[in-house]
């Protein structure tokens, strides 16, 4: 199994930035998920986020929110979203699941971790999860041998940055910008200085995400971050794809341009 600390460290020795690609599971059908991220991977990326749909987001933009809409409206549930995990793990890729707390507390923390890890998962990114209150999943998870990543944000002062790279064991996700996901013209100028901020404070790969659509963009945040994360361009692709035929060759040629700029 690919492992977190094994990306970086190859991404690394070969001069790069990591990419990270994110997919809602059950989008654009449950099947269609699996297919559509090991495009992604075939295409270049080399972490899968796996997103757990749920009803009430609270950092997704419209991109995102309509694929989750059409995953709930498949009828996607965990047992699903395991199963994708299961089916991109055997690409290569380490995969990650991106969820809110919720669907965790209600299928039971330990049982999560523990059935994420059988399907050959790596960790969690939860971020409504606060430092204060993650002690418990942190628990689980360190039990099931899985890594968490928790985010910080432009705002957040160094005292907050600390708090949240001491529960992370992946990675430190940076939100590029203050709100919702979704590509845009220009990822947030606060950026560079948010990672910058967030390294004094550990030696762990911080990976920005939010903003990053374009092989340009790519190369632009993999000057100065360990990973580079893009999930509404993927998303966008196969939402504006006549069929799923076209759908994955949009995606694979978003995946080389990304892999393409990570590498510049």
């Amino acid at each position: 199994m690919t492992t977190l600390q094994t990306v970086f460290a190859k991404a690394k020795a070969d001069d790069r930035a990591a990419l990270i690609g994110y997919l809602p599971a059950g989008f654009p059908t449950k099947d269609g998920a699996i297919t559509a991220a090991a495009a992604m991977v075939e295409a270049g990326c080399d972490v899968i986020e796996i997103g757990l749909p749920y009803s009430d987001p609270l950092m997704d933009g419209p991109t995102i929110q309509d694929a989750v809409h059409r995953s709930l409206t498949n009828g996607t549930r965990i047992a699903d979203v395991l199963r994708t995990v299961e089916g991109v793990a055997k690409t290569g890729a380490a995969t990650l699941v991106m969820t809110y707390w919720n669907p965790i507390d209600r299928y039971g923390a330990d049982r999560f971790a523990r059935d994420l890890a059988s399907a050959g998962g790596v960790g969690t990114i939860t971020p409504d999860l606060t430092p204060e209150e993650s002690e418990p999943w942190r628990a689980a998870s360190a039990g099931a041998g899985i890594d968490t990543v928790f985010l910080v944000a432009p705002s957040s002062p160094e005292s907050r940055i600390k708090a949240v790279v001491d529960c992370c064991t992946g990675f430190v996700y940076a939100a590029s910008l203050m709100g919702v996901t979704g590509a845009r013209e220009s990822v947030g100028e606060a950026a560079q200085g948010l990672v910058e901020r967030t390294r004094l404070q550990t030696d762990m790969p911080v990976c920005v995400g939010l903003g990053v659509g374009t092989g340009k963009q790519a190369a632009e945040v993999a000057r100065y971050a360990d990973g580079v994360i893009v999930g509404s361009a993927f998303i966008r692709r196969l939402l504006d794809a006549p069929d799923e035929v076209s759908g994955l060759a949009a995606v694979r040629e978003l995946g080389a341009e990304l892999a393409a700029g990570v590498r510049a």
